[in-house]
């Protein structure tokens, strides 16, 4: 197990290093000046040459692209990602003050599609073809029908005209105002959160429909085990391989995925910045945070494989 694990601990760093490389040189292929659009908005058009000739410099774009790579990709290994062309801080902090936004609702819409979609996918397979089945597919169909930015506006709309309240626009730490906190985060994570466990809800339901065919259920059953054991013990957990599997990358997409959705609250979170720094051309912030979900990405995957080795007791990693 650990040496599976060191082994693939190392395979990261290669996958980083083309994200890095791949991220890097394709932004360069992107259309437009960064330094024009940086300058003045409408493209620069009104900005002295010589003006945009120096700004390159200082910035270091006049350069051989490899040596702008080496030059990057060096700072970063040392934790220095550069500094935003736009507002002109650094990288890590404008990515540190909305990743903690981003990151609770993530885990908020994680937790609830948990909740929901492990007793609902199970009852849907338990109970199949019945009233009960019909209506948690169609529960779960219709979380997957419908967009969670609309799901959103209609919370908004909702709250608006029967309670005559929004959510605060402003973000407070959970820890400093839990109550103001919730408030505001709580809505969108249900709307994203629904969707989320809509598709995990399916997945359960033919996760378990697949289980209880196996042999060892049959085996359970004929030694007059309690069939609640039978579900509980035997199929559940055998079933939860492909769940866990689409849980995980679900929360991985989620941190730089909710665009709409942060827009429709009016979040100042990861996916909100991402929309920001391409419409402004700010390559060291995307670069920053295309390898921020690629991390999360890759570190997720790596604790998903190890946790199959706990559920199934037939994996075995050597």
């Amino acid at each position: 197990m650990l040496r599976y694990t060191f082994n693939r601990l190392l395979m990261m760093i290669p996958t980083l290093l083309g994200v890095a490389i791949l991220v890097f040189f394709l932004l360069r292929l992107m259309p437009g000046d960064p330094v024009a659009m940086m300058l003045m908005g409408d493209g620069g058009a009104n900005v002295p040459p010589h003006v945009l000739v120096e700004e390159r410099a200082r910035l270091g774009l006049d350069k051989p692209m490899y040596v702008q790579f080496l030059k990057w990709f060096g700072g970063v290994m040392q934790g220095d990602f550069g500094y935003s062309m736009w507002t002109g801080k650094s990288v890590i902090y404008e990515i540190g003050i909305r990743l903690e936004l981003s990151m609770q609702v993530a885990v908020m819409a994680t937790i609830l599609a948990i909740l929901l979609a492990l007793p609902l996918g199970t009852l849907s397979a338990i109970y199949k073809d019945t009233w009960i089945d019909h209506s948690i597919r169609m529960f779960s169909i219709a979380g997957l029908a419908v967009p969670s930015f609309w799901l959103g506006m209609i919370i908004i709309l909702l709250l608006l005209s029967n309670f005559a309240w929004i959510p605060p626009l402003t973000f407070t730490p959970f820890f400093e105002d839990p109550w103001l906190n919730l408030s505001q985060l709580i809505w969108p994570a249900i709307a994203v959160g629904y969707r989320y466990s809509s598709v995990a809800t399916r997945m359960m339901r033919s996760s378990i429909l697949e289980v209880m065919q196996e042999d060892y259920i049959r085996t359970a059953r004929a030694k007059g085990v309690y069939e609640r054991l039978v579900i509980a013990r035997h199929a559940m957990r055998n079933a939860m391989l492909p769940v866990v599997t689409v849980i995980g990358l679900e929360f991985a997409f989620l941190i730089g995925g909710l665009v709409v959705t942060e827009q429709v609250f009016n979040l100042n979170g990861i996916g909100k910045l991402f929309v920001q720094a391409v419409a402004r051309g700010d390559y060291t912030l995307i670069q920053g945070l295309v390898l921020l979900v690629a991390v999360f990405f890759v570190l997720i995957n790596f604790f998903i494989d190890l946790l199959y080795g706990l559920l199934d007791p037939r994996i075995r990693y050597r």
